[in-house]
């Protein structure tokens, strides 16, 4: 069936992007759009596509994000034809010649000192269709180092960095090398990847923020405090101690200090995965107190562990999706976990976010939060659900220091728990 005809009119600076862009993929095969969040990425990339009169696009992104990066494309109504795919099913791509390949929240490619298998697959594809366009976009390109660069862009033929054919050769130019102990041996550690990085990808890039954008939107947040069942806290105590929780069928084991850092952070939340891998949820309170605190409002709600989302359905009942299409049509609250949902995707239409647990990484606090703002909304609220006692307010400590919590974090903290 033929696609709708629908108008649709860019903001002044995304015309400004689309332009700029289009310049730079002239001369470079490639551009970099480091816009922030909710400033229109998608459409952004797509309108520069379709300034350039291209046949055929391939948009690789979250499969979370495709059904509203299709929102866009119908209501863009370009004459390129489009194949949007996420990350984890490009080796199913088939093999038709692609004259722009974009390449969304493109900082997860940037796994270094070896390339991740994401990053692999990009760079065959873009190999394999005879230097493409390629568009990267990313509201936080380097979020934890500059080093995570050289794999975004190195499957790319004019990147500045393609004199050298691998990070290792890249490194010694560009990143301050240190030793770092693990154990009984010395790594390299190349995380102190140097400035001058950026500086050779300004040609590339094009930075956009929401305050150039014209967002006035405030977050606040607020940390609601939930007393757990006395048996979550018997079990972290036993666990602190004996390193062992033995059941009648499970046995939950944390024989390593990472071990422990893990399962006290599920059983805060009132869940555990067991040493035979299976999983079981262990206290409903964080559940109950969301279901009862917000009652009669829509909110989205994200989880940490995956048993984490059958406490909240088990409470919740019919009134909760995991579909982002349902959320947006339907009165219904929506679960999602924090990785798969802190990118590409909007969740405007809730009243609150909110957290059934936190994760670990700076990188998750930064993105998520912002999943409800738009250029209209002036304020957001934000609510973090903690046990009482528990691990979370530690983890929020660290992390809205642009810090991940790390196994020494926890050796520290491991004192203040009850």
């Amino acid at each position: 069936t033929e696609r709708p005809k629908l108008s649709l009119e860019l903001r002044d600076y995304q015309k400004e992007i689309v332009r700029l862009g289009v310049n730079v993929l002239k001369k470079h095969y490639f551009v970099y759009l480091a816009m922030e969040v909710r400033t229109g990425k998608t459409l952004t990339s797509l309108s520069i596509s379709k300034t350039l009169a291209v046949s055929n696009v391939l948009f690789i992104t979250k499969k979370k994000a495709i059904s509203s990066i299709q929102d866009d494309y119908d209501l863009l109504n370009p004459d390129f034809s489009i194949t949007i795919i996420n990350y984890e099913s490009l080796h199913k791509i088939d093999s038709s010649p692609y004259d722009v390949i974009i390449c969304d929240e493109a900082h997860g490619m940037g796994a270094y000192p070896k390339p991740s298998r994401r990053a692999k697959l990009v760079k065959s594809l873009i190999t394999a269709n005879n230097n493409p366009y390629v568009i990267l976009l990313s509201g936080t390109p380097t979020p934890e180092s500059y080093s995570q660069m050289y794999h975004q862009v190195y499957a790319i033929p004019g990147n500045p960095f393609k004199h050298h054919k691998s990070f290792y050769k890249f490194s010694h130019e560009y990143v301050n090398i240190v030793q770092k102990k693990i154990g009984p041996t010395s790594i390299n550690d190349y995380s102190d990847g140097k400035e001058s990085i950026l500086h050779e990808m300004k040609p590339y890039m094009i930075s956009w923020t929401q305050k150039e954008a014209g967002f006035e939107t405030q977050i606040t947040e607020e940390i609601l405090t939930v007393a757990m069942h006395e048996s979550t806290h018997n079990m972290v105590k036993k666990l602190k101690k004996e390193r062992v929780l033995q059941g009648q069928i499970e046995v939950v084991l944390a024989d390593t200090a990472v071990k422990l850092m893990s399962k006290i952070h599920q059983l805060y939340s009132g869940t555990v995965k067991f040493e035979s891998g299976n999983s079981g949820v262990t206290d409903w309170a964080k559940a109950r107190f969301i279901n009862g605190y917000f009652q009669g409002k829509k909110i989205a709600i994200f989880y940490k562990f995956k048993k984490e989302l059958e406490a909240i359905t088990d409470i919740f009942k019919d009134s909760i999706t995991t579909d982002l299409k349902e959320f947006k049509e339907t009165d219904k609250c929506i679960a999602l976990q924090i990785v798969s949902g802190r990118e590409g995707i909007s969740l405007k239409e809730a009243e609150a976010l909110v957290y059934y647990n936190i994760d670990f990484s700076a990188t998750s606090y930064w993105q998520s939060r912002d999943r409800m703002t738009t250029k209209d909304r002036k304020y957001n609220k934000i609510y973090w659900v903690f046990a009482e006692n528990g691990i979370e307010h530690q983890i929020y400590k660290t992390v809205i220091g642009k810090k991940d919590y790390t196994l020494n974090h926890f050796k520290r903290d491991l004192l203040t728990f009850r």
